[in-house]
């Protein structure tokens, strides 16, 4: 198994946008082969930074998502609304 976190970070004035295209995305996810938990969250302090919390079968599947229509739909669609994304890839050590 792989865990991912992703943490995205919109541009001021831009989150209720960036988290319509995240919960979008969220949505076509949850249906991918593989994917065993997506889970969006949003700062309480900082509206604009968001976080996934993901867990994949493995991590090839995690590649597939990163490679699919819906991911690259994302980014088009939020394309100079994102002040940056940061992933990490995870395993579960304990």
């Amino acid at each position: 198994m792989l865990t991912v976190v992703a943490l995205i970070q919109a541009v001021p004035g831009k989150s209720a946008f960036v988290q319509a295209e995240l919960e979008k995305l969220a949505a076509a996810t949850r249906r991918e082969n593989g994917c065993l938990q997506y889970d969006l969250h949003q700062d309480n302090s900082d509206p604009h930074r968001f976080l996934f919390y993901e867990n994949w079968a493995s991590r090839e599947l995690w590649q597939a998502h990163m490679a699919s229509a819906h991911l690259s739909a994302y980014r088009r669609a939020t394309e100079g609304a994102l002040a940056g994304t940061t992933l990490w890839e995870m395993s579960r050590i304990s």
